[in-house]
């Protein structure tokens, strides 16, 4: 069998493009607020029951990620090499576990490598800039979500999972509030109009509050050691948001997906969390004394 049967065998369709953006609504809070709830108990449960299952669900979450990527992008006509790429999220996401973040790092060389050469070798039109797409979106989603994982291996993981998770929903809920209720001075119109300053000031506000809570409340750390998370957690969430954003503007798409009722697929709701995991982990390491 050669590669192009054995591609063609694995992956027949490509994923559905998201649908095209046609409104400037804002999110149904009578679906996204359950919605929260749900997801928010299932990582809380995964991570007192067994930390293993919440390594399971960023496995899963990756997965759908590089998904839903690839619905992005063909919108532009940009098929991602997904066999090679979903293999080795997994792959990724386990030798981290295993083995911790520098394993991780060479699966991600391997598989970036493997998605080249599986897209670039039969030749067609468009192959090298379909296997560059795949690489991004390997660094972007898989290569980002392993920090997550290195996080969950070590010390007082409950507590840096929390810390993961609740501050960027700290800061979209703080932003999101500030933003109806005061925004007025548009941060990225061009990017995305309805982000503004004031949300972004309540999106600090609200993080600030968080940390302070988990870090200086409950775990004693200082009040200093917990506003350096919560600012950092919102400068790159915010970044975080936008690069998506930009990524949908350029594609012209509303949201990644509709997995979610109410806030759109899982990168809609992963993206802050993906730009954060690594600063997270290295506060964690080198800066809180965990």
């Amino acid at each position: 069998m050669t590669i192009q049967e054995l591609r063609a065998r694995l992956a027949p369709h490509p994923p559905k493009p998201p649908a095209l953006s046609t409104s400037k609504a804002g999110r149904d809070l009578a679906k996204a607020v359950p919605t929260a709830v749900v997801a928010l108990a299932l990582v809380a449960v995964s991570v007192l029951w067994h930390v293993e299952l919440f390594v399971a669900l960023i496995a899963v979450a990756l997965l759908i990620g590089l998904w839903e990527a690839a619905g992005a992008f063909m919108v532009k006509g940009i098929r991602i090499p997904l066999v090679p790429a979903g293999i080795g999220t997994v792959a990724m996401v386990a030798s981290t576990w295993i083995w911790g973040l520098p394993a991780g790092f060479l699966v991600f060389m391997a598989t970036a490598a493997a998605a080249y050469f599986w897209r670039v070798h039969d030749g067609s039109r468009g192959a090298p800039r379909d296997a560059v797409a795949g690489i991004f979106a390997l660094g972007w989603i898989s290569l980002l979500g392993c920090f997550a994982v290195a996080l969950s291996g070590l010390d007082d993981a409950p507590w840096l999972i929390a810390l993961l998770v609740l501050l960027p929903v700290a800061s979209d809920t703080g932003g999101w509030m500030a933003g109806v209720l005061f925004g007025k001075h548009p941060m990225a119109p061009t990017i995305s109009p309805k982000k503004s300053w004031e949300g972004f000031a309540g999106s600090i506000a609200l993080a600030i509050v968080a940390a302070l809570l988990i870090l200086t409340l409950l775990l004693g750390r200082p009040w200093h050691v917990a506003t350096l998370f919560a600012v950092l957690a919102v400068v790159s969430g915010t970044l975080g948001d936008l690069s998506e954003s930009l990524l949908k503007r350029d594609v012209g798409v509303k949201d990644m997906g509709s997995l979610f009722p109410g806030h759109g697929g899982m990168l809609d709701r992963i993206d802050s969390i993906l730009m954060w995991a690594p600063l997270c982990y290295l506060l964690a390491v080198h800066a809180a004394g965990f």
